[in-house]
């Protein structure tokens, strides 16, 4: 409680300048905060239907009745299952039509997972840059509110007849708290962000992969498809 009692009086005390200081401060602090376990509980649902997904397209299953059960959910699809959607549905589109060779195919697809897995990015990396502006800026703002309190602590000494320390102790104190505040607000949203980063950049790594690996699996479907033809001719 003392501990509590002291900051909301440095608050208090403090100047004008310092005050919007610290509540911007708090301010950034609190939508990083609110964005951290968002993100967090958001990355962690992503990489649980990826595995479950992966699990289920790499068990041997019908491609096509795979992909009439995602089409069937009442909840959007996401990651991996929407690379491999939007995939399917194109090779799906072009394997109805004639005169069109495995490779056109298995390129149209690609694209199409390809804008798939930008706007799953997209939705990974959502307001991200918000933590790398609370993590680089937070200390330059605690410092500018710091450098104007201790500005204003020794124009007031300046007027002083005789000058001590005690007199510009409390000001200074007042000051320092918007550094230890701009601090408090930049360290989580740095390490937020650097894990961030790399939880996404994994995901992201493994989209590449499946991509790689069902265009694979799509192309030799059309090439038997187009060996089907012409035997059949």
């Amino acid at each position: 409680m003392n501990i509590d009692s002291s900051l909301w009086a440095y608050f208090i005390n403090a100047g004008i300048v310092v005050k919007l200081v610290l509540l911007l401060l708090v301010g950034a602090s609190i939508a990083s905060w609110t964005y951290i376990l968002q993100r967090a509980l958001y990355i962690k649902e992503m990489r649980q239907s990826t595995q479950q997904f992966e699990h289920t397209f790499w068990s041997g299953g019908d491609l096509s009745e795979m992909y009439a059960n995602s089409q069937r959910q009442k909840s959007a699809v996401q990651g991996m299952e929407a690379i491999f959607m939007a995939g399917f549905k194109e090779f799906l589109r072009l394997h109805k039509q004639v005169c069109v060779t495995a490779e056109e195919m298995m390129e149209s697809a690609k694209r199409a997972m390809k804008v798939a897995q930008m706007r799953e990015q997209d939705k990974l990396e959502m307001q991200l840059p918000l933590l790398a502006t609370v993590g680089s800026t937070s200390p330059y703002i605690g410092l500018f509110g710091t450098v104007w309190g201790i500005m204003l602590s020794f124009r007031a000494l300046a007027h002083a007849q005789q000058a001590t320390i005690t007199m510009v102790a409390p000001g200074i104190a007042e000051a320092l708290v918007a550094t230890a505040m701009g601090l408090f607000a930049a360290i989580p949203a740095v390490i937020a962000y650097n894990r961030c980063a790399t939880e996404i950049g994994r995901l992201l790594n493994r989209f590449d992969a499946f991509q790689e690996e069902f265009a694979n699996i799509l192309f030799r479907q059309a090439q038997q498809k187009i060996g089907q033809a012409e035997m059949a001719r």
